[in-house]
């Protein structure tokens, strides 16, 4: 579980160039792919989340290693309890016919919040690359035009007129402004907490120079103020805002899948369909 995560540690030593002071980068640059049209970059936000996902592999592997129908293990009551938290939460927001979500979800929860708290062992978190978390708002917008499409895709475009035709053009950008919006939430609050910790962190260190400065040797360059605060910020940014951003991206994930299913219109759709083959079968006879 752990040996991925220790490769992208080694990686970032590795490839990280030498520099003065505080800086705020994006994602460190590993190689190129030559592609026809444009580059291909492979870099942190890539890398880390290939061996992020490596890692919940085996984490998921350990949980479930030698589980019994009688639960004899802590691991297993923690599995199981987390595993009805997220049936649960799913049958509330979504409804028994999505019931089959609840995998998709807790996957969902997982690697988010995992790929945010990277950064509390020094790695870029793929969260704050807008290309991934991009990536995972198209992922449920194919799912959303997926389920409206189940019902039908002349009742897809019908659906572009409601409530009144005039809002047409009003209804196809808020189509398409659901994975955006999605997007740049996750990916604006991770980043800018990020930003936030760096900035503090580097404000409290010249606030230390300039107040305590004065004490002899090397004890004027001991940074006093970074100790303790940084890391009762970090609770919030790091730990609290990345669980939180999680939950909201499953959340919304939920409630647009859901509300883009009308359960009624399509078993009235399978029925007509069912009654047509049933007459075909009947006229063929």
């Amino acid at each position: 579980m752990l040996l991925p995560i220790v490769a992208a540690m080694v990686l970032k030593v590795i490839f990280t160039p030498a520099s003065q002071g505080v800086e705020i980068t994006g994602a460190l640059i590993y190689f190129t792919i030559p592609m026809p049209f444009m580059d291909l970059p492979i870099g942190e936000s890539q890398v880390n989340s290939w061996l992020l996902i490596i890692s919940i592999i085996f984490l998921c592997l350990f949980m479930t290693h030698g589980i019994k129908e009688r639960p004899n293990l802590k691991r297993q009551y923690v599995i199981e309890w987390a595993v009805d938290k997220v049936k649960a939460m799913v049958g509330e927001s979504m409804g028994e016919y999505f019931a089959g979500f609840a995998s998709f979800i807790a996957g969902i929860m997982v690697l988010s919040a995992f790929s945010s708290l990277m950064s509390l062992v020094g790695l870029f978190p793929p969260t704050s690359d807008i290309n991934v978390v991009a990536g995972w708002a198209i992922l449920v917008f194919f799912i959303i035009t997926y389920y409206k499409m189940k019902c039908g895709p002349v009742n897809y475009l019908k659906g572009f007129t409601k409530p009144v035709a005039l809002l047409l053009p009003i209804n196809i950008i808020s189509e398409f402004a659901t994975p955006v919006s999605m997007a740049f939430r996750h990916y604006g609050n991770i980043l800018s907490g990020t930003v936030i910790s760096v900035l503090l962190g580097a404000a409290l260190r010249t606030l230390s120079a300039k107040i305590l400065g004065w004490l002899p040797g090397f004890l004027g360059d001991i940074p006093y103020l970074q100790v303790g605060i940084p890391a009762v910020l970090s609770l919030y940014f790091d730990v609290f805002s990345s669980l939180l951003q999680a939950y909201i991206f499953a959340m919304l994930t939920m409630m647009y899948v859901s509300s883009a299913f009308d359960y009624d219109l399509y078993s009235q759709r399978q029925n007509d369909k069912q009654k047509k083959k049933q007459k075909k079968a009947a006229a063929n006879a």
